[in-house]
């Protein structure tokens, strides 16, 4: 018998998953396709880029973002409704007890939550690189860097500096290279321009001079040309807006540690977004336990009473996600403790309802 009801469960869980995650993503994207119709009809963008370059990527953005809450709604939808009917009294009546009755909502809830790792680590940025330059290109407009006077690190003992840079044409103009052996100056290269060369990927150095130390002894030497390889990249001038959302959780990695090496500890935004790939999975395993929990009581208010409070825990969740991310973003929080607030504080709250629910 409790095979069945795991099974019975397990089809409802899965089953209402998928047809509250249709119904959400179609409104959601029925609300973005009227804010963008300007945009596309404008600009003439050619109908299958604006449905499979965008929508079916932005779909897939959403729905990872979304897919905690959506699994708790669905949980709350389907368990309210068996209490209703007094299903889960009878299911405890026969001897089973809570914990097992949870057994499986934690198993749909497990494959769910492995799902969502391996698509939010590698298959959702892969799909969001293509909607993030399609925005670019078609909504947003091209992009410009307009940063000036730039210092960057390149290496442990290595500096650049450029007064501006181009990252149409790639090029930067007043470059200066300058190595360092501890706080001694060893070489300092300065050049009216440096240009990228996309055939060679290599940079060119035009009209330089180039000062090398020797103790109190300076070499000078000039010329017109000189190719030469630096850890810089024309990426590293490009737009950075949800470059966090299209990096893979390998790519999150290096580009942290590469911009660590580099001096820059303003990397909060990409450290949220890489702790959240690991914390999402297990917010879906608590907003699951709790939605049972929250749900299994049968009301007298109805099933609409307790598919509200779903709603309303599911929005104060988004709310201390949104909230916890842009702390971490500005590093107010640490990046690490502003994705585990949002699912442990819940699974406190969860373990404190589980004292009201019946056994």
């Amino acid at each position: 018998m409790i095979k069945l009801i795991d099974k019975y469960i397990l089809k409802k869980f899965f089953s209402t998953f998928f047809f509250v995650t249709l119904i959400i993503l179609a409104v959601i994207n029925v609300i973005d396709f009227g804010e963008k119709t300007d945009d596309f009809i404008s600009k003439k963008i050619p109908f299958d880029l604006i449905l499979i370059d965008y929508y079916l990527n932005f779909t897939l953005h959403i729905n990872n973002m979304l897919s905690p809450i959506l699994v708790f709604i669905a949980v709350v939808f389907i368990t309210s409704r068996m209490a209703a009917r007094t299903e889960i009294v009878a299911i405890l009546a026969s001897g089973v007890s809570f914990m097992r009755l949870l057994v499986p909502y934690v198993v749909g809830a497990v494959i769910l939550a492995i799902a969502t790792f391996f698509l939010n680590a590698w298959i959702i940025p892969k799909a969001n690189k293509i909607r993030v330059a399609f925005e670019g290109k078609y909504i947003r407009g091209q992009y410009y860097f307009d940063q000036r006077d730039i210092h960057m690190k390149v290496a442990p003992e290595t500096f650049i500096y450029m007064q501006s840079y181009n990252n149409i044409s790639k090029v930067g103009y007043l470059f200066t290279i300058e190595k360092l052996r501890g706080n001694r100056l060893e070489a300092k290269l300065v050049a009216d321009r440096i240009t990228y060369d996309t055939t060679k990927n290599t940079w060119k150095v035009d009209y330089y001079k180039l000062h090398t130390f020797d103790g109190e002894q300076e070499k000078i030497e000039s010329g017109n040309a000189l190719d030469t390889a630096l850890n810089l990249s024309p990426n590293d001038f490009e737009s950075t807006h949800e470059l966090q959302t299209a990096l893979t959780l390998p790519e999150l990695k290096e580009y942290i540690n590469k911009q660590l090496s580099r001096g820059n500890t303003n990397v909060g935004i990409f450290a949220v977004e890489m702790y959240e790939k690991y914390t999402y999975p297990f917010a879906i395993i608590i907003l699951t336990i709790m939605g049972v929990i929250v749900s299994a009581r049968k009301s007298r208010q109805g099933t609409g009473w307790q598919i509200a409070l779903g709603f309303f825990l599911a929005f104060v969740f988004i709310t201390l996600v949104r909230m916890c991310k842009s702390m971490g973003q500005a590093g107010s929080l640490e990046p690490l403790t502003a994705a585990l607030i949002p699912p442990l504080l819940f699974a406190g709250i969860a373990v404190l309802l589980y004292k009201t629910v019946p056994r």
